[in-house]
């Protein structure tokens, strides 16, 4: 086979796939980009724009404690971020509690009984504690107790999941809700109730912080789609290219020469042939593996990795006379209350006073589902009808000010972390690594890892340091597997600017 015609192709121009062409550009490599998306980059990260209302795909913090990210943000888009203050709350039985919870008030809303039952309970899972932990219950449990985990954490964790606690990997706890205990958020709570942790960002990022007490984050004035936009206007500009609207339909390698061919098509099923040196992917592995040719030993393996989907009901409110905002200031509002189906709203005007017109409101309602079950097929009307049924019983707008509606269905929003997932992305990661040179796999669906946009981003980058190097000098895995990674201290610019640059563990040679 001859010489590729590009040194690099990327799958999915996402966080991950635009970070690494945008780098490899700079870099003066030659790379090429394909989207399915004919419309959108940015992925899961994109900001939808609906008749100038603009709302994201379930709602995107602006903060890491790698230096090396917040350095390419504002590299990429340096004067458009704003500071917003992290407002949410929760909502259960009729009644809504700060999030993260001040204790005062959770002692109010649960009343005297309730609040020393969640005691007791958190007490005997100290004395008692399961031992072999496999499953979110049981990490809750030991970490929360069993009753305020029956609270706060089964309702709207099944909702999310679609399934039950007891099937979830604890693997998923201990890497979203790591170094966060009882303990932790009642003295975390009190200090709210009472005013005393306020404290400046570099201050709480240098104490190390629990990531899930996050108090503010930056965020670009038009959504994050900004960001995306802005990276695949400076690849364009850095010689490299983005394709739109293109599929992958088959990739195969040629072992004389390890040059790979990818062929993509677009809707009107008119096909487009590249060839590359390297390939990298971040499209979801079922989808990358049912393109892959000859079929990988571990096919079995990939195509039992499930997903789960979500759908966003943006409601378009038209605001009362002198009211400026949606008349809550959350940013979002996590649905625990099983009475109904709605599991988060977002409300964006709280995110960016950019996000809607003066004199309206949008608000996000996220239902999560598995694609091609009763709420993923509902027609939109039905869907805008229980959304606006749904807001209204919560309390939060009168469904009477909702002037319009749009809807946006989201396949392959969340890897699922069931009992079975890293035994089958084991098996994936030995066939790749052994028998597919050149293949590098990143972000949230291309490593089926629930990163958030940062480590999504910093696998992108430690990848393009690997290809440029000639050879893998970092463990691109390892993102993400301890707290280094997680999310910390309030915005998490400050910090991580005045820190160490965080990289995970060289390959030994």
């Amino acid at each position: 086979m001859s010489e590729p015609d590009i040194e690099t192709l990327i799958i999915g121009a996402g966080p991950a796939g635009l970070t690494a062409g945008y780098l490899l550009s700079k870099a003066g490599r030659g790379v090429t980009v394909i989207e399915r998306d004919p419309t959108y980059v940015g992925g899961i990260s994109r900001t939808v724009n609906y008749k100038g209302f603009l709302f994201d795909i379930g709602g995107h913090r602006f903060f890491s404690k790698a230096r090396e990210v917040v350095e390419l943000w504002n590299e990429i888009l340096p004067t458009d971020f704003i500071d917003r203050p992290r407002l949410s709350r929760i909502f259960y039985g009729g009644k809504f509690y700060a999030y993260p919870l001040r204790a005062f008030e959770a002692l109010k809303n649960l009343g005297v009984f309730t609040s020393a039952v969640c005691m007791a309970s958190y007490g005997y899972a100290k004395v008692f504690p399961v031992r072999d932990v496999k499953t979110f219950h049981q990490w809750v449990r030991n970490n929360f107790g069993e009753k305020l985990f029956s609270i706060f954490f089964r309702t709207y964790t099944e909702k999310v999941w679609g399934m039950s606690c007891d099937e979830i990997s604890a693997d998923w706890a201990a890497q979203r809700i790591k170094g966060l205990s009882l303990s932790a958020a009642v003295i975390d709570g009190v200090k709210r109730s009472l005013g005393l942790n306020r404290k400046p960002s570099a201050e709480l990022g240098q104490q190390g912080g629990v990531k899930t007490l996050i108090e503010s984050f930056r965020y670009p004035r038009k959504g994050p789609g900004m960001m995306w936009e802005a990276a695949a206007r400076k690849l364009a500009a850095q010689g490299g290219t983005l394709h739109m609207d293109q599929s992958l339909v088959s990739l195969k390698r040629d072992a004389k020469s390890g040059v790979w061919t990818v062929v993509s098509k677009n809707a009107k099923g008119e096909t487009t042939t590249h060839t590359a040196r390297n390939v990298i992917s971040s499209a979801p592995i079922t989808e990358l593996y049912a393109a892959l040719d000859p079929k990988p030993k571990s096919q079995n393996h990939a195509l039992s990795l499930r997903y789960r989907d979500f759908i966003t009901v943006a409601l378009i409110a038209k605001l009362k006379p002198g009211q400026t905002d949606a008349g809550f200031p959350d940013n979002w509002v996590y649905i625990h209350d099983p009475s109904v189906k709605v599991g988060r709203v977002q409300n964006f005007l709280s995110w960016s006073p950019e996000m809607a017109p003066p004199g309206f409101a949008c608000l996000g309602l996220e239902y999560f589902c598995f694609e091609g079950d009763g709420v993923w097929t509902s027609p939109d009307a039905d869907l805008i009808e229980l959304a606006k049924r749904e807001i209204g019983q919560i309390g939060l707008i009168d469904p009477a000010d909702v002037v319009d509606a749009s809807v946006v269905r989201q396949p392959k929003a969340y890897p699922v972390y069931d009992e079975d997932y890293q035994t089958h992305l084991d098996a994936v990661r030995a066939d790749l690594d052994a028998n597919y040179p050149g293949l590098h796999l990143v972000g949230r669906n291309g490593m089926h890892k629930y990163n958030n946009q940062d480590h999504a981003m910093m696998t992108a980058m430690l990848t393009v340091e690997n290809i440029l190097a000639g050879n893998k000098r970092f463990d691109v895995w390892q993102v993400n597997e301890d707290a280094e990674y997680g999310e910390a201290g309030l915005s998490g610019a400050e910090d991580a600017l005045k820190s160490e640059r965080l990289t995970p563990k060289r390959v030994a040679a």
